[in-house]
Formats: C-alpha cells, sequence, structure tokens
C-alpha cells in the first residue's frame, strides 16, 4: 500500500564508489535473491565509460535502485534496472525506467528498449512499453522483449 508523498531522485554514476553502490544493490537482487549466476550478472559495460551511463537511485538519502543505458543502433537500451525488495512497494521503480529515459531523450533517442522478465510485463505496459517477442529465457527467468517510442512532435 503506498502511503503519502515518496521523494526519490536519482543521480548518474560518475565516480567507483557510487558505481560500487548500484553493483552491491545488483548482486543483492539479481543474484541473492533471483539466483543469477555471478559471472553472466557482471560484464564488460559494468565500468565508467562512455558506451554506458549507470544510474542510482535514491529513497531518503539512500541509494535503493539502479539501472543503467547503452545505445545501441537507434534504440537506448534500459538495462539492469532493480529496486531492492524492501523499496519496491512506493513505486520507486518508474523513478528509474524515467529517469534513464530522460537521459535518452538528452542524446536525441526516442525509443527504447528492454529485456522484462515477464512477472514485470505489467509494470513496463502502465509506462507505456509493449512486448514485441516471444518469452525467452536469460539466466533461468523468463523474458520478453519491450519497447517504447516517443510521440513526434
Amino acid at each position: 500500500m503506498k502511503v503519502g508523498i515518496i521523494l526519490a531522485s536519482y543521480k548518474i554514476i560518475q565516480d567507483k564508489n557510487d558505481l560500487e553502490k548500484a553493483k552491491a544493490i545488483r548482486l543483492a537482487v539479481f543474484v541473492e535473491e533471483q539466483g543469477v549466476p555471478l559471472e553472466d550478472e557482471f560484464d564488460q559495460f559494468d565500468m565508467l565509460e562512455d558506451s554506458c551511463q549507470h544510474i542510482l537511485v535514491y529513497h531518503e538519502g539512500e541509494a535503493v535502485g539502479t539501472g543503467r543505458i547503452r545505445y545501441v543502433d537507434d534504440y537506448a537500451k534500459l538495462e539492469r534496472i532493480c529496486m531492492l525488495k524492501q523499496y519496491r512497494k512506493y513505486g520507486l521503480g518508474s523513478v528509474i525506467i524515467s529517469s534513464l529515459e530522460e537521459i535518452a531523450k538528452q542524446t536525441g533517442k526516442k525509443k527504447y528498449k528492454l529485456h522484462a522478465q515477464v512477472q514485470a510485463k505489467g509494470f513496463y505496459e502502465k509506462l507505456g512499453y509493449k512486448g514485441v517477442s516471444d518469452e525467452f529465457d536469460e539466466d533461468g527467468i523468463p523474458h520478453l522483449i519491450m519497447e517504447k517510442q516517443e510521440n513526434e512532435g
């Protein structure tokens, strides 16, 4: 149950300390909670470089969620989106998505793509995403590709 106004903010990660906070959140959610193999969770994009941007979402001053964005062809690909379990009831997941979309818009991107866990499909649909693939297995979890495009004009 949502109660009152939840204040959240995000920041683009620019130092190793914040990148480690994001990795710790992903470790807790994907590896420990969902059973994704450690070697599959972290990859060559988990560094501070121009090929992607990472964000942290804060609630009451504490880093509680993260995500990253890569630019693939004409899409902004939203990846590694997660929220610590105890904060999921506050609607902060939409802050991650809207923040990543805002960053993409600043680079001129108007199309977004992500690999959604099937159990989160409804969440993404509420944010304007549509499924564009059949279900597939990713690290033992059913996923589907979802996309969203900003209206022109």
